[in-house]
């Protein structure tokens, strides 16, 4: 048996509740997450932690991001694994729609999951602008700190490159990975949270800054659009498996001395 198949027969075995403590990838993906977290110095930290299993325990999972409602009701991304991933999340901020807004609304379904974004008729503005992204499926779940009558605070957001590329298996690991991250939030105070939301305000401001020199770059050197000069730095980022905002730093730093490919 491949090491593929064996970890897709744990993950079956663990999502219909079977004990296979210490038995196969998963079981064990699990129980170092749990360690990790115990041991985790804040609240932003924990998220990066899910984050970093999320992508580990659901292989399709090309990008995966966090959503939290504030106190005054709107959306914000307090962690991410790339910058498209938040790109993905501001659209349906800015929309109103997609699977993350309904996850993470109190009244919201628990989990919101669309295997082809090119067939997806209930975001008809979301929908299209992810599959020009270069996402194919999307699964988020919601993040509900405590029972589960409670209400929803935000949501875990994977988001997938291959359409059909998240299925069922991939939800149940999903919600457990949420509960996990739930149970972080629920431990932390007004103040901490306050104090995360400003963190991560001061990262997306620099981010978006450095993207921003970087699109300029691009649209002096090639007479393209601010959308198409987006879209170069975004390829480029998948071809070459690097961060968008570490790429479009780099470029920023060096444009004397490198360009992009122009394919």
């Amino acid at each position: 048996m491949t090491s593929e198949q064996e970890w897709q027969r744990d993950k079956e075995t663990f999502v219909a509740g079977e004990d296979r403590t210490g038995a196969g990838p998963l079981a064990g993906e699990f129980a170092r997450l749990t360690n990790r977290l115990l041991t985790a110095p804040s609240v932003e930290d924990v998220l990066e932690r899910v984050l970093e299993a999320t992508t580990l325990m659901v292989p399709s999972a090309d990008l995966a991001s966090f959503t939290l409602i504030d106190t005054d009701g709107q959306f914000h991304t307090p962690a991410e694994t790339d910058e498209v991933a938040v790109e993905l999340d501001l659209l349906q901020y800015r929309f109103r729609e997609g699977p993350c807004v309904e996850a993470a609304e109190p009244t919201g379904p628990a989990v919101a999951i669309a295997p082809d974004l090119a067939r997806e008729p209930r975001w008809p503005r979301w929908a299209p602008a992810a599959a020009g992204l270069g996402v194919g499926a999307v699964l988020s779940t919601a993040l509900i700190p405590g029972p589960p009558t409670g209400r929803s605070v935000g949501a875990l957001n994977v988001y997938s490159r291959a359409a059909g590329g998240l299925d069922e298996a991939d939800r149940d690991v999903l919600l457990l990975l949420a509960t996990h991250a739930s149970l972080a939030i629920a431990a932390t105070d007004a103040v901490t949270r306050g104090q995360l939301q400003a963190a991560h305000l001061r990262k997306a401001i620099d981010g978006r800054d450095v993207i921003g020199q970087a699109k300029g770059i691009i649209m002096a050197r090639r007479g393209v659009s601010a959308e198409e000069a987006f879209d170069v730095l975004r390829r480029t980022s998948q071809d070459l498996n690097v961060k968008l905002a570490e790429l479009a730093r780099t470029l920023t730093e060096r444009h004397a001395e490198i360009d992009l490919p122009a394919g």
